[in-house]
């Protein structure tokens, strides 16, 4: 006789569950009791997932999960529900998990007296058949109902335990996270996680007793420890009592004694098929590890897995940012005789926190010293790399002992080699060509001198000594990369004696939703408002401005409001002595005749240099005839016109004075414009709008200047 038949005459039926396709296959003892016509055949999953009580099919899931961990069969009482959604019968359900085909069998529970325990055994309620039969099924349903109340609750604890492994961001705040829950009905009071290293299994942390003997904390993958069975087999090992414990592992229970513990749980930690260590729960009070507590023990196990390894990736990557940041940035502190010196750098751009932004200071073999900084296009690794690359490149140049405009010609060439040899993303894509910007200053500590070439970059700001901020208009190139052959012309400056110094990339001042103009009005605020004797606070408020909470309140007009890298260097001259008792502001620009928007740029100067000025009439007249004098330069020579403005003295008994030079030898005369004539009043505006004037002639051309004297309003 088959064994089917055997089965049959015992009135056991066969089922198959693949999951692979979603059907299942019954026979026909099996199709009857799960209420399917149509004798034996293979269903549509769904079809039998409708004939059976929902909360019966989760325990069962959770069975088959278990059963499937552990290598064991799968057992559950299922309540099978007709069309009019009433409970005919109760069957037990057997299943052996074998990858994703579930074989088994189907029994039914005839006396409804004997309640499913939750460990696979039915019981009996009373004695013999003493019980009726409406007895009986109001204790099957004060069964089922209990089990439902214990399964909300380990549902509602899996989903915060699942929370808090989820927000866990390091290995120790995990390991803390695992010495807190509270399981349903059971908790452990003593935990240790051991990770695999090499071919020995460490101990990674622990809860409880302090775990005192080496053994316990580093031990070979050959030693005869639950923990280690755990990790070889990958299956969990439970203990329900010290007999046990001792009859299965008599070599190491000397050393597990002493801990006073009754139950023990080990279990392997798995990610995507690979062990990664172990888990062991020690209980003070005897547990039986019925099917439930394994099944709760075994998610957790997989949570708590899944969160180490996200740890870990998580460390792992910092650690890498950290070393990358390190060797890319310079090495010791900035100092410069002289002058004081601070840098920031803050990677907000990207995953692995660190970005192309760079920063750095060269000790140059003039005995000067250059301070540069840049911004890479793109916030991945590779902008990371290729910063390396420019860095590198850059201090060799510098080194060699090349001009400020060489050394970035030299740069973009390089790093257009770079883009000329890169590799496409995707094959048959474009190569992945990047550019960068950058700001290259050598400083002449001795007297200030500072020279400025510019690649594509935000220009520097000069904080003077009197607390107003102007922007240094300066000429400047194309981005690095961009062209082979770029010149770079150099501006040359000088920082006084208390002024500081400000150069960025494009994240401190854009970032928050901000584009140029508003992001450095909100910079300037901050600039202006810090101490300027102490560069190191300052840089911090500047930072504390654009990144983190404080900078939510000053968001900007741009709907994209992501944070980007942040490189900041600061440089302030120091006095040489007590501060001039007669305050000086200055600003210095040469405007082109190849580009005379920089007018523009004068005219801000201007409204920088005096934005205190009592009256605001001399206010727009200085802004008028500054526009007037460079207009003229242009349009009457084919020289560029040079720019110097100074604001001497104290508020409210200060002076302006403004002078325009050019190389020309022809000197200005007054005209008599006609009524429609679109010029010529250049002169008449000056002796009408000006407290003094004249016009001084030079070696090599003339300068007219103009003096305004600040009035009370």
């Amino acid at each position: 006789m088959r064994t089917e038949d055997v089965l049959a005459a015992a009135g056991y039926g066969l089922w198959q569950w693949d999951e692979s396709t979603g059907t299942v296959a019954v026979d026909g003892r099996a199709a009857r009791l799960l209420g399917l016509s149509g004798g034996a055949a293979t269903r549509r999953s769904s079809e039998v997932r409708a004939r059976l009580h929902p909360a019966d099919y989760v325990a069962l899931a959770g069975a088959v999960s278990l059963a499937a961990a552990e290598g064991t069969v799968a057992e559950a009482l299922l309540r099978v529900v007709g069309e009019n959604g009433q409970v005919e019968r109760t069957v037990r359900a057997r299943l052996r998990p074998q990858g994703p085909l579930l074989s088994g069998s189907l029994h039914e529970i005839r006396e409804p007296s004997a309640p499913y325990d939750g460990q696979g055994r039915a019981g009996r309620q009373g004695h013999g058949h003493g019980l009726g039969h409406s007895a009986g099924l109001s204790g099957l349903a004060r069964n089922h109902e209990a089990r439902g109340d214990w399964r909300r609750a380990r549902e509602a604890f899996l989903l915060d335990a699942g929370r808090a492994l989820a927000e866990a961001d390091s290995t120790s705040e995990v390991l803390r996270v695992a010495a807190t829950l509270s399981m349903p009905g059971f908790s452990p009071d003593g935990l240790a996680v051991f990770g695999i290293n090499g071919d020995r299994l460490s101990l990674i942390g622990h809860h409880g007793q302090e775990l005192g003997d080496p053994f316990l904390v580093d031990m070979p993958l050959t030693t005869d420890y639950p923990a280690v069975t755990a990790v070889r087999t990958g299956q969990a090992v439970y203990l329900p009592s010290p007999e046990s414990y001792e009859e299965r592992y008599p070599m190491s229970w000397p050393l597990i004694k002493p801990y006073g513990r009754s139950s023990w749980a080990y279990l392997p930690l798995t990610v995507a098929g690979s062990t990664i260590g172990a888990w062991m729960a020690a209980f003070r009070e005897r547990v039986d590890f019925t099917p439930d507590e394994r099944s709760v023990l075994t998610t957790v196990a997989r949570m708590l897995a899944q969160a180490l390894s996200r740890a870990h990736l998580h460390e792992s990557e910092r650690a890498l940012s950290d070393g990358l940041q390190r060797t890319m940035l310079p090495a010791r502190e900035p100092e410069i005789d002289g002058m004081a010196v601070a840098a920031r750098y803050v990677p907000t751009g990207g995953g692995l926190q660190v970005g192309g932004d760079w920063y750095d200071v060269i000790d140059l073999p003039s005995g000067r010293t250059a301070l540069v900084i840049g911004d890479v296009q793109g916030h991945d690794v590779r902008a990371a790399g290729i910063m390396g690359q420019i860095r590198i490149a850059l201090r060799a140049y510098a080194a060699e002992g090349h001009s400020p405009d060489a050394v970035l010609s030299r740069t973009s060439r390089f790093l257009a080699g770079l883009g000329a040899d890169a590799s496409p993303e995707e094959p048959g894509g474009a190569p992945d060509i990047r550019f960068a910007t950058c700001l290259y200053l050598e400083v002449d500590p001795s007297d200030g001198t500072v020279e400025v070439a510019r690649a594509g970059h935000p220009e520097p700001a000069i904080r003077l000594g009197d607390g107003t901020t102007i922007m240094r208009r300066t000429a400047g190139g194309l981005p690095l990369g961009v062209e082979p052959d770029t010149d770079y012309p150099t501006t040359r400056l000088v920082l006084e004696p208390g002024e500081v110094l400000l150069m960025c990339t494009d994240g401190l001042i854009e970032t928050g939703g901000h584009d140029l103009d508003t992001g450095w009005l909100r910079l300037r605020e901050v600039f202006e408002a810090g101490p300027a004797e102490d560069l190191e606070q300052l840089a911090d408020s500047m930072v504390r401005a654009v990144h983190g909470p404080a900078s939510h309140h000053t968001t900007g007009p741009l709907a994209d409001r992501r944070e980007d890298d942040i490189a900041l260097l600061l440089l302030r001259r120091d006095p040489d002595g007590p501060t001039c008792a007669v305050p000086i502001r200055r600003t210095v620009l040469t405007v082109s005749q190849s580009d005379p928007g920089q007018i523009r740029s004068a005219r801000e100067d201007i409204r920088s240099l005096l934005h205190d000025w009592t009256s605001p009439d001399q206010f727009e007249s200085a802004v008028l005839l500054v526009s007037e004098l460079i207009t003229n330069v242009l349009v009457h020579t084919d020289d560029d016109a040079v720019l110097i403005a100074e604001v001497i003295g104290m508020p409210g008994t200060r002076r302006l004075r403004v002078e325009v030079a050019d190389r020309s030898d022809d000197m200005p005369h007054p005209r008599s414009p006609g009524e429609l004539a679109s010029s010529g009043r250049g002169l008449f505006l000056i002796e009408e709008l000006a407290d003094a004037w004249g016009v001084e002639p030079r070696g090599d051309g003339k300068s007219i200047w103009f003096d305004l004297f600040e009035t009370r309003v």
